[in-house]
């Protein structure tokens, strides 16, 4: 079968979130070869965004029973959303469709009956709120994203970034969803929660950040790096520096480490030939055997496994799995 470029609907409702709005175009318009973008509306024309201004959107809801996934970023919750578009969605799932919402685009997906059974997340101030409207819909506040598959949902505004990236990882790999990244100015793999940020907002810290310490680190990573080292690297005491860290990643050292060590062992994996021994000396996850172990978890697949699928997707587009 010859390959194709995705297609990608975004539904603009009624009070879009123009920042939400923004992301997928920013994210998946980065990548032109791999993905088609179309926007989209209950009816053809004007659009009212959150901010007050119109936008001029030219297509339907005819787009969503055209496309391979379906964006719904955030829109005012105060507005209803119309009965053509709920079922629109509906069709689209039924049709398979992979459905990604970004923070109260969520709201969307769960009138449509979409999230029943499922755990999600939206942004934490609607988090009650989604879970009073829905009660069939486990809403868990305190991560990103959420992935089961067919069904994607992300947490507020930034996370909405975090959750692109990682359907361009899963679409097309680390180097793809790197580059992407970088032209968007933003980490490719941020750890942790929301509960990061909300605890920032709550109990304000010292300001004293660690980014230098995990610069180093990621320079470093074929190295052992136990905690008592990186916390000499950054001046402070070893139950000083774990708390700070966890503050500002939202997750251990060792938890972040290990996420960036696999990162690290994804490009490597997509971008040469270089032997599963060397591989695993250069990300610091000691043997083979270990090395497989621990990307497997990680991953869900071999290193084999993955090679064969994302070596060279950086240059060739590739189909997208549904």
């Amino acid at each position: 079968m010859p390959d194709r470029t995705h297609h990608l609907a975004v539904l603009v409702l009624a009070g879009v979130v123009t920042f939400d709005l923004g992301v997928p175009l920013l994210v998946f318009g980065s990548l032109p070869g791999h993905y088609r973008l179309t926007l989209c509306a209950s009816e053809p024309g004007a659009v009212l965004s959150s901010d007050g201004y119109s936008l001029n959107v030219e297509r339907g809801l005819d787009e969503l029973d055209r496309a391979d996934t379906v964006v719904v970023p955030g829109y005012d919750l105060d507005r209803p959303i119309p009965a053509a578009a709920v079922e629109a969605l509906r069709r689209a799932h039924a049709g398979g469709a992979r459905m990604v919402s970004i923070c109260s685009g969520a709201f969307a997906l769960a009138e449509a009956g979409l999230l029943d059974g499922l755990t999600v997340t939206t942004h934490w101030r609607a988090a009650d709120l989604l879970a009073r409207r829905h009660p069939a819909v486990t809403v868990n506040p305190d991560v990103l994203y959420l992935d089961h598959g067919q069904v994607l949902t992300s947490a507020g505004a930034s996370a909405g970034l975090d959750l692109c990236l990682h359907v361009v990882r899963l679409d097309h790999g680390a180097v793809a969803a790197n580059t992407a990244a970088r032209l968007a100015v933003a980490a490719p793999h941020r750890a942790g929660g929301q509960n990061q940020f909300i605890k920032r907002a709550m109990s304000p810290t010292s300001g004293r950040s660690l980014a230098r310490t995990r610069e180093w680190a990621l320079r470093h990573l074929g190295e052992e790096l136990p905690v008592p080292r990186l916390a000499k690297h950054a001046a402070m005491s070893e139950r000083t520096f774990a708390r700070r860290f966890v503050e500002e990643a939202g997750v251990s050292p060792t938890q972040w480490l290990l996420a960036a060590r696999i990162d690290l062992a994804k490009q490597l994996l997509e971008s040469g030939d270089t032997g599963i021994d060397e591989i695993a000396r250069r990300v610091g996850l000691g043997t083979p055997a270990n090395f497989r172990a621990r990307f497997r978890k990680a991953t869900g697949t071999s290193p084999t496994a993955y090679r064969r699928t994302f070596a060279g997707s950086q240059r060739e587009p590739g189909a997208v799995r549904r």
